[in-house]
């Protein structure tokens, strides 16, 4: 394990703040006494960490949960002198923890939290975003997980998880989706339009298409982008017409949804035809 460390930016929606992604594999080095303006959310990957907060030791192990709170001095070093530390770590504002809760703002009492699906679902996106840190993606699902930590692990009281007419809201919410494919509408906006928290839109859309918005719009583009290959545009033609950012993104999603390539599904086309 060597001293290594990659910061990414992405961006919630189209127009929304920033926020950063850390992933970090260090051996032997330690972190001065600092502080941070967000929520500090990692997640360890390997080794253990030892850090210094609230005025006593805290050590994390492969496949825990930390949760540092704004502001709150802490450091950070190598739990033993032979296996180092990897952790993966966003720094979210407070509104990504609170838009399903009520009661004040999200307080750990325990800073290292034992929940293995929420810490892999944590994992999963982080990777994910940081190599293709996509908006609609960052918005359908960091928002998603990070209430859920709030609502799960923290002191604020949960707000009810019915969603009045939650078919209504995701057909609406799909429609505008659809309309927009190349430029998608951020959710943030469309929770405003109709009324509803953004976590409201999330989990409304999610009961009733059985999928987060992005995942949708992606399988939405991807069979739109059938029907331009099978016209004889090329991938790269039909990924910029549907909204994917290259080509690869839509040979991404391609396979996914249908198994093979979208050069491969043009040419069986082709010589079918």
């Amino acid at each position: 394990m060597g001293e290594q460390a990659r910061w990414t930016r992405a961006r919630l929606g189209r127009c929304g703040p920033p926020f950063d992604l850390l992933t970090a594999s260090f051996r032997r080095h330690v972190y001065a006494p600092h502080a941070h303006d967000e929520y500090t959310v990692g997640v360890c990957v390997g080794g253990s960490e030892i850090i210094d907060y609230r005025g006593g030791h805290i050590r994390t192990g492969p496949g825990t949960i930390v949760v540092l709170e704004p502001g709150e001095m802490h450091t950070g070093g190598p739990g033993n002198a032979t296996d180092g530390y990897a952790y993966r770590a966003l720094y979210a504002e407070t509104s990504l923890l609170t838009d399903g809760t009520l009661g004040g703002l999200p307080h750990f009492r325990e800073p290292v939290i034992d929940d293995p699906a929420l810490a892999g679902a944590l994992r999963t996106a982080h990777t994910r975003l940081s190599a293709c840190p996509d908006p609609l993606e960052a918005e359908s699902v960091l928002p998603w997980l990070l209430t859920g930590l709030a609502r799960r692990h923290s002191t604020a009281r949960a707000a009810s998880d019915t969603v009045p007419g939650a078919d209504g809201v995701a057909r609406a919410v799909r429609d505008r989706l659809a309309d927009e494919l190349t430029d998608p509408p951020s959710l943030a906006d469309l929770a405003t339009d109709l009324g509803l928290s953004r976590y409201q839109l999330l989990r409304a859309f999610r009961t009733t298409m059985g999928v987060p918005p992005y995942a949708w719009l992606a399988q939405h583009r991807v069979h739109r982008a059938r029907g331009l290959l099978e016209c004889g545009l090329r991938p790269a033609e039909a990924a910029a017409l549907v909204g994917f950012a290259d080509q690869a993104h839509l040979t991404r999603w391609f396979r996914r949804v249908l198994g093979v390539t979208p050069a491969a599904y043009r040419n069986s086309v082709q010589d079918r035809g």
